[in-house]
């Protein structure tokens, strides 16, 4: 059926019916033609609240762009269900926050709008370039401005309950008992080594081994693809701008400059919290200060201190500001410092900061040498951005009605590629994504021989590909395998040899008799560790949970054994049980952890508030509420 339509669509009737069709389409609208047949019910009520399809495909999608590769692997129905219980956690949360008078004031969202770097150009606010990110991203100014007042809100409402909490000294003392906690033992490891190579596998033992696991040598099946790929890169380089137009930008920019009296600053930034006091903040903001008076680079020493990670890949740089765009200490220093002038640390509601002053209005604009490639690029994005959606647009109209890739790569000025063998578990560059190797497996590709639909890889670049070989799985011949059987074989055998040797020490220590010939004659001796912490980096991982795992001695040694991830036997005897003491914690720790309880209380207690505000709220959802996708 799909093969009559593609083969159909190439005729003149077929092109005049198309042609009306999208005029239609093009004079009412499609909303207006598909809204006219029906309007879909809500996915869910909450408290008389309605939750429209809409919102929850929007909501999906933002959570499958989240999950990110591997989402063909995952059930859809399911992601679906959990971005509508995302939706009403957050409406509930939402009408709560309103019925208790909460709200975000219109100058919060603006100075939001305004610091939000996506919104900027050389780190000043763009209100056209703000009002383009947000209609990409499907939104008007109004209900951006919505959506970031319900997010702005609910983190208000979740700020309230991870700060709300306090711990005991007695909850401190029980925690540090535990996590302070060492331990004494001893241990006898036993890693697997040449035990076995005085014994000879057999012919007959491979074979018998190949027969029994050929799934194991499986050659999976592969394909070799044609393609052509679509790259605003490319597209870019093969821009031309027009010099008069750089420079007229160029005197735009010159003209708002001179026109403003912003000042331009770096910050580094030091955060107050988690094992951070504002006294040690205000310590290390000094001493890096010092560090830059003495010689060293800003930008560098931002890079390495700045908990602003942001700024510090921009050497620190924060944008512009015109007087109110910065913290209100912030912008006090900067009224009576000089270019280039370091302040000393400022304590604001978000740190502690060193500042650098390093433009002001009474500067001379840069030069236009200094500017121009950056004009171009931007001159060069929009250009590219309008190009490329245009092109994809032929190209999936292209991969639909051409039988050959060579027509599309003429037709768009592409160059036809070809890749490398690859299976279902992918290959690399663009053949290790999901929907290439999708597409590439389809039945309308592998079998049917056709052209794939556009496949898009990310925001810059798209594919289309037709199979051009396609090799069947097979069982690879036992020549080609046997060394790998070999390795297998003696593999098995010294970890046999590893678990007898272990399972003789056993036999020996339960018997009571002497252990010591044994173990001189293996090269093996007891490994001591003293006081040993749960977090002790000398220690293998596995052998210190097994140890923090068993239980206290009573009367002589307490015994485990455990066999390591890399087949090593490791015999355990542990001897004593030291609690700890929030005594002896130093002041960081002890404020580690106390911040990581009331972090895991206010998390719990959040957790509970928004159960409960589930449970007593009147929640209708439709029985058919995923049947749309």
């Amino acid at each position: 059926m799909l093969q009559d339509i593609r083969d159909n669509s190439q005729g003149v009737i077929a092109k005049i019916i198309i042609g009306l069709i999208i005029a239609v389409f093009a004079l009412f609208g499609v909303d207006s033609i598909i809204g006219g047949f029906t309007t879909a019910p809500p996915v869910a009520e909450v408290n008389g609240e309605e939750i429209n399809e809409a919102q929850l495909q929007f909501s999906t999608r933002s959570l499958i762009n989240s999950i990110g590769s591997g989402i063909d692997s995952l059930d859809q129905g399911l992601l679906q269900q959990i971005a509508l219980s995302q939706l009403i956690e957050e409406t509930v949360l939402r009408q709560s926050a309103e019925n208790a008078d909460m709200s975000i004031s219109s100058d919060h969202i603006d100075r939001a709008i305004i610091q939000t770097p996506q919104f900027q150009l050389n780190g000043e606010f763009d209100s056209e370039l703000a009002v383009r990110t947000m209609a990409s991203q499907g939104y008007s100014v109004p209900t951006y401005r919505q959506l970031l007042r319900q997010q702005m809100l609910l983190s208000q409402v979740a700020s309230a309950y991870s700060s709300s909490n306090f711990v005991t000294e007695s909850e401190l003392k029980r925690l540090a008992e535990l996590s302070a906690q060492t331990r004494d033992f001893r241990y006898l490891s036993i890693p697997m080594g040449a035990r076995t190579l005085g014994m000879v596998i057999g012919d007959d033992e491979i074979q018998s081994y190949y027969n029994d696991n050929q799934s194991n040598f499986t050659k999976e099946e592969t394909v070799v693809v044609s393609y052509v790929l679509l790259d605003q890169l490319a597209i870019a380089a093969a821009i031309e701008v027009d010099e008069d137009e750089l420079l007229a930008q160029y005197e735009q920019e010159r003209e708002a400059f001179e026109g403003s009296t912003e000042r331009r600053a770096s910050h580094i930034l030091f955060e107050v919290g988690g094992e951070r006091s504002q006294q040690q903040a205000l310590q290390q903001a000094a001493q890096a200060r010092q560090r830059i008076i003495d010689g060293e680079d800003f930008a560098v020493v931002a890079l390495e201190l700045s908990s602003d990670v942001v700024s510090a890949e921009e050497g620190g740089d924060i944008g512009y500001t015109g007087g109110s765009a910065f913290p209100a200490e912030i912008e006090t220093a900067l009224n009576s410092m000089a270019v280039d002038e370091i302040s000393v640390p400022i304590v604001t509601e978000f740190g502690v900061h060193i500042v650098k002053l390093t433009e002001d209005s009474e500067n001379e604009f840069v030069s236009y040498d200094e500017v121009s490639a950056r004009i171009e690029q931007e001159f060069k994005s929009a250009q590219v951005a309008l190009i490329y959606a245009e092109r994809l647009e032929d190209l999936s109209n292209l991969a639909f009605e051409t039988g050959d890739l060579q027509t599309i790569a003429t037709d768009l000025d592409l160059e036809v590629l070809e890749s490398k063998a690859f299976g279902r578990s992918g290959g690399n560059s663009i053949f290790s994504n999901q929907s290439v190797i999708a597409a590439a497996f389809s039945d309308d590709v592998l079998l049917d021989g056709n052209n794939s639909e556009v496949v898009e890889l990310d925001s810059s670049k798209s594919v289309v590909l037709r199979v051009k070989q396609f090799d069947e799985s097979s069982i690879r011949p036992l020549s080609e395998v046997e060394s790998e059987i070999a390795v297998l074989l003696r593999t098995q055998m010294e970890r046999d040899a590893v678990q007898a040797l272990g399972d003789e020490i056993l036999s020996v220590i339960e018997t009571g008799a002497d252990l010591d010939d044994v173990l001189v004659s293996n090269e093996l001796e007891w490994i001591e560790e003293k006081a040993a912490a749960r977090v002790a980096f000398n220690i293998n991982r596995q052998i210190l949970q097994q140890v923090f795992a068993m239980r206290a001695p009573q009367d002589g040694p307490e015994r485990a054994d455990i066999t390591l991830d890399n087949s090593t036997f490791v015999l355990i005897e542990l001897t004593q049980v030291d609690p700890g003491s929030l005594e002896s914690l130093q002041q960081e720790e002890r404020n580690a952890m106390t911040n990581a309880l009331l972090t895991d209380l206010g998390s719990s207690d959040f957790r509970a508030f928004v159960a409960n505000l589930r449970e007593t709220a009147e929640i209708q959802q439709s029985t058919n509420a995923f049947d749309t996708f």
